[in-house]
């Protein structure tokens, strides 16, 4: 990539402000917001900040980087957790922020589909579908601050997944803005369109390095209208599986999430968050937060209470209840979602998101159970996740001290025994700057290079979002 002078900054901010309006062009102390990330573990430095409000002034926007030769980094809610969405350190690149393109285009209960802009937050995309009578599946616990062009470009997972699937599997159509400032449009709201490549797949999950997608049409279902929230708690990580495959074989589907929360997550989430107490009465090893839903109005509730007897008759389980209001099921999932907030109360929480087979997951616990200590008796392991898809958040809690010194060993540590399972060191949160590096390591020799040549070509500047999921060097071809 050329390096860019000073006058062509200069005159990329003097057209920005034509085009957008110069309120909309931000420096100084202004850009600080989305020089961070939310979580605050990952900091860069923006040469500007824009703030386009609709898709025609991404695109001119956009185009004059592409004259100019000047990075662009697009932005979302900037909830991301793999260093992905905020400038790097040099002081060169554009953050491209899409919080004005927030507009809900379109709802079709019929056709049941929603179209939206880029920048609507993932919490009133749910609400627009609820109030036409329909759900909008995907559910974070960044959801009130997550963008819906975000969870695109990383393809978000969250606690549904099990049942719905990831983003990929919700988005029916895009707009998006090319690296050289054209606009595809691939809006449609088709089921099906067997006309050759899927081009929209390209765009999710890529992480802003092939385009900006402005706006999406979304997959509705129909909702829930009675749902069973259990919480059951067993031994070993091993009974979870079992139990796990046990209702999947009797509930099927309907089963939305099957989340897996450690003794050492419940009680950290206990005593750290205000008004959060224990669904049971005393601590076990291991926690299951299950959820069944259907779109009858009863008989779901005596279906669950016959099953859960069951378990209980066989000793499958030692202890359980079920939420009897929406205030107990919200108190379950404050913990099942509070858990790094509350850790971090007691130490910097090392995060990291990894998939393994659903059987493998006790391996890979009892494995990193085992050599944790050896790092200190002052680090814990947190492990919590959906264990229905595989997908386990294996974070450590560090002293605050110890956090830069640790944080590189411990995911060394933690891939090696994912790779050992042929698991994949991101399932969920994607790939960033974070875990750009360890990819090539791990993926095909065939893949990356397919991957490099796809970016190169749709992108030949290296202008969109460089250095994020693919290194752009020749050095590193």
């Amino acid at each position: 990539m050329k390096k860019v002078s000073e006058a062509e900054f200069t005159s990329f901010a003097q057209q920005a402000a034509a085009i957008i309006g110069a309120h909309h062009v931000l420096s100084g102390a202004d850009m600080e917001p989305f020089e961070i990330d939310f979580w605050k573990q990952y900091a860069g430095k923006a040469a500007l900040v824009v703030k386009p409000g609709s898709t025609a002034e991404v695109s001119a926007l956009v185009a004059l980087a592409a004259r100019l030769g000047i990075s662009i980094v697009p932005q979302g809610g900037n909830t991301g957790l793999v260093n992905g969405g905020i400038p790097d350190g040099s002081g060169s690149e554009v953050v491209l922020s899409l919080q004005r393109l927030n507009a809900i285009r379109a709802i079709d209960e019929a056709g049941d589909y929603i179209t939206v802009e880029a920048g609507v937050i993932l919490a009133d995309v749910q609400k627009a579908a609820e109030a036409a009578d329909r759900l909008f599946p995907l559910a974070l616990g960044a959801e009130g601050s997550c963008r819906i062009g975000g969870n695109i470009a990383t393809n978000a997972g969250g606690v549904n997944v099990l049942r719905y699937g990831m983003t990929r599997d919700l988005v029916l159509g895009l707009e998006v803005v090319l690296p050289d400032g054209q606009l595809l449009d691939l809006l449609k709201p088709l089921r099906k369109d067997n006309t050759g490549y899927d081009l929209k797949q390209l765009f999710i999950g890529a992480e802003g390095t092939l385009g900006i997608v402005t706006a999406a049409t979304l997959r509705l279902v129909a909702p829930a209208r009675e749902r069973v929230t259990l919480w059951l708690t067993v031994n070993r990580t091993e009974d979870a599986v079992s139990l796990f495959r046990h209702l999947r074989g009797v509930f099927g589907d309907l089963i939305s999430s099957f989340e897996l929360v450690s003794s050492y997550g419940v009680e950290a989430a206990c005593a750290h968050l205000p008004g959060v107490r224990r669904p049971v009465d005393q601590p076990y090893p291991w926690h299951l937060l299950i959820e069944i839903a259907w779109t009858f109005t009863d008989g779901l509730r005596e279906r669950a209470e016959a099953a859960i007897t069951t378990l209980f008759e066989e000793g499958r389980v030692l202890d359980g209840t079920i939420a009897e209001n929406e205030a107990q099921r919200q108190m379950m999932w404050r913990i099942r979602e509070g858990q790094s907030e509350a850790t971090s109360k007691i130490g910097y929480v090392v995060r990291s998101d990894v998939t393994v087979a659903i059987a493998d997951i006790p391996t890979l616990v009892t494995r990193c159970e085992a050599w944790t200590p050896e790092y200190g008796a002052d680090v814990a392991l947190l492990p919590f996740g959906h264990i229905g898809d595989g997908n386990l958040h294996m974070n450590f809690v560090v002293p605050r001290e110890k956090a830069k010194d640790l944080s590189p060993v411990l995911f060394e540590r933690l891939f090696a025994e994912v790779d050992a399972l042929k698991g994949s060191i991101s399932a969920e949160h994607g790939v960033g700057r974070a875990k750009r590096d360890a990819i090539v390591e791990r993926k095909p020799k065939t893949a990356m290079r397919l991957m490099r040549q796809l970016k190169s070509m749709m992108d030949p500047e290296d202008i969109m979002n460089p250095g994020v999921v693919v290194r752009g060097e020749p050095s590193d071809q």
